[in-house]
């Protein structure tokens, strides 16, 4: 692969085992070294090791994204390990939850902080790495087809990536006089390609009988269902929403020096799946070409 990150110094926050990872490894892959942070160390250090599995460099940090002394820590820390800071990727967030009905308080509030303050706090102290060291980086923020549609019993996770993606053409306008982009990326529920999740069975998000994203809601007698529970009918235009691969390289393109424009902007890798009509029923993957096969990282 083109080393077009050669050079520069990338921290990706929520590292666990699925995006966060998968960008991790396309960063790494053109070139960066990767600082991978997550709440649990353990997901950290499963990140850095397959980084390194794969010959590259990464270091592990534990932190909360939302306590400011551990993210300035972190910061701290990656600038103390490689003097500077290009790129960060604010991936950490909490999946699935509940609606609207049944979502608690404590729930809701703790959703909308590690996705809104984190993405603020270490946006925060890295841009400020950034300037101070007259760095032109580039920030991606990562939201969520939620965050443009929506569906039911993901009301906080829906809150909160709608939040980011008025959080990054914002963050854009006061950093693009230091020359610094933001923009954000959309995933669309990908397929898990990290060989540690393939070999769990984990499956993807939408495949199946009632595959959801959101919780359940209680049993009152005035209940009605919120979700088709049937096999579920072809979704996507180009047969697959793609892998947290597909993910990785548009994020790593986004870093680069070609994508030097660009911000404010959301990008979108999802075969067609949220630009599609709510009425059109694409055939079944099975009748369709589909894309090119995917770019393999390991």
């Amino acid at each position: 692969m083109e080393q077009f990150l050669e050079g520069r110094t990338a921290l990706v926050t929520g590292a666990g085992p699925n995006i966060g990872s998968g960008i991790a490894l396309a960063l790494a892959s053109y070139g960066a070294t990767v600082a991978c942070n997550d709440v649990d160390l353990d997901n950290a250090r499963a990140c850095v090791a397959r980084l390194e599995r794969n010959g590259y460099r990464g270091i592990a940090l534990q932190g909360d994204v939302t306590a400011e002394d551990e993210v300035a820590a972190n910061v701290q820390a990656v600038l103390d390990a490689f003097g500077k800071i290009d790129i960060l990727v604010n991936n950490a967030a909490l999946l699935g939850g509940k609606g609207v009905l049944d979502e608690t308080a404590e729930a809701f509030a703790r959703a909308v902080l590690v996705s809104g303050l984190g993405t603020f706090l270490f946006t925060k102290h890295v841009a400020r790495s950034m300037c101070e060291r007259q760095i032109r980086g580039s920030i991606v923020c990562i939201s969520s087809s939620h965050g443009w549609s929506a569906s039911p019993g993901v009301v906080a996770y829906a809150f909160h990536k709608g939040g980011i993606n008025n959080f990054v053409r914002a963050a854009a306008m006061d950093l693009a006089p230091y020359g610094i982009r933001v923009n954000g990326y959309s995933p669309t529920a990908p397929t898990p390609d990290n060989p540690d999740l393939v070999a769990k069975g984990t499956a993807p998000l939408l495949s199946g009988r009632g595959g959801r994203l959101g919780g359940g809601g209680g049993d009152e007698e005035w209940r009605r269902p919120t979700h088709y529970t049937g096999d579920r009918p072809p979704l996507v235009p180009m047969g697959t929403t793609g892998t947290p691969t597909d993910i990785g390289h548009c994020v790593a393109w986004m870093c680069s020096d070609y994508a030097r424009l660009i911000t404010g902007c959301d990008f979108v890798v999802d075969g067609g799946a949220r630009a599609k009509n709510f009425s059109y029923m694409p055939a079944p993957a099975s009748d369709l070409l589909g894309p090119l096969p995917v770019v393999p990282m390991e």
